[in-house]
């Protein structure tokens, strides 16, 4: 089969490569899936660059993707869930990523059926930025009535969140430009501020949660208008010692953690507020949670464009290039 590879990490970034490598093999748990179309991300040019090997120290070569959409075409014998032909998605194993290719081998337990009126392209912009949204509320607990400010919120993550966020029954804000406000007004946003007009340090005070999708250079403007006793989760930000004991790291890297994120930890400090980084793991019963959402109120999902896995270099640049209007999707089967 034919497979995007990475062969080491490079902080400039480089190619992939695409090479032809076995189909892989299907244990007792997994599924093999014949994928049709695969989400880009930040968090593949974040794998490329060495961002991420703290978290998950990849080994080489590697078959990158992290999400991806397809149909079952083998199971292995304990699976009970699933059969030949189901149509499914899913965010890839943390350790075992691979969604760039023309086949992957995936637990039973990372997949959840696809909503049936997504088309291909349009469900792989749902899985791991749907559940990076569903994880950050898990963390945040928050309750109807609530206020979130979701910064940056026009992009392929707030596609996905701030749908998420009205179905928790929360007050939705989010920042970006003017061009976008009305797509994101259709997904459910109750303010929109244009950054290019409005600073939303200076008109927002009191804001129950933040969702932070940009990182340290946001991050103080984003504490100063999170109320006492908020709490703020990061997609962007430093890995801290909570999120080391949260993930069960090893003591060694609970400690460097610990250190990495304590000047978010102090800030946080001051106002008795909570500071969360989040790394989205694979959930096949959080998957199968917004496949429900997503039928029930036939959430639109945002393609922005898409490419063939022959250009999956293209693909990966035009993600970090930003001011994207939805996901970067890469095709990789036709339709069936």
């Amino acid at each position: 089969m034919k497979a995007a590879i990475l062969n080491g990490y490079n902080k400039n970034g480089c190619d992939l490569i695409l090479k032809d490598i076995p189909i892989p093999d299907v244990g007792t748990q997994e599924v093999l899936v014949k994928i049709h179309t695969a989400g880009v991300n930040p968090l593949d040019n974040m794998i490329i660059h060495g961002e991420v090997k703290m978290i998950v120290p990849y080994k080489f070569p590697l078959v990158m993707g992290n999400e991806f959409v397809g149909i079952i075409e083998k199971i292995g014998t304990g699976v009970s869930k699933y059969s030949v032909g189901d149509r499914v998605y899913g965010r890839m194993p943390l350790t075992k990523i691979g969604a760039f290719a023309e086949y992957a081998a995936i637990n039973q337990n990372a997949i959840a059926k696809v909503p049936e009126y997504l088309s291909d392209e349009e469900a792989a912009c749902v899985p791991l930025t749907a559940l990076t949204a569903l994880q950050a509320f898990e963390l945040m607990q928050p309750k109807a009535g609530e206020t979130i400010f979701i910064s940056g919120g026009t992009g392929s993550l707030g596609a996905m969140a701030i749908p998420v966020a009205k179905n928790y029954g929360l007050t939705v804000i989010t920042n970006g430009s003017a061009a976008n406000r009305d797509r994101v007004l259709a997904l459910g946003v109750d303010r929109f501020i244009d950054y290019k007009t409005e600073d939303y340090a200076e008109v927002l005070s009191d804001v129950d949660y933040v969702l932070d999708t940009l990182g340290d250079r946001e991050l103080p403007k984003e504490f100063g208008i999170l109320k006492n006793g908020g709490k703020l989760v990061s997609l962007r930000g430093m890995p801290n010692g909570e999120f080391a004991v949260r993930t069960g790291m090893p003591v060694f890297k609970q400690f460097l953690l610990k250190i990495a994120g304590r000047k978010y930890d102090q800030m946080a400090a001051k106002r008795n507020q909570s500071y969360y980084f989040i790394f989205v793991h694979e959930d096949g019963a959080g998957l199968e949670r917004i496949s429900e959402i997503f039928a029930e109120s036939h959430i639109e999902a945002s393609v922005d464009e898409v490419f063939h896995l022959d250009n999956v270099n293209k693909a990966l640049a035009k993600v970090a290039a930003g001011k994207s209007k939805g996901k970067t999707v890469i095709k990789i089967a036709e339709q069936y």
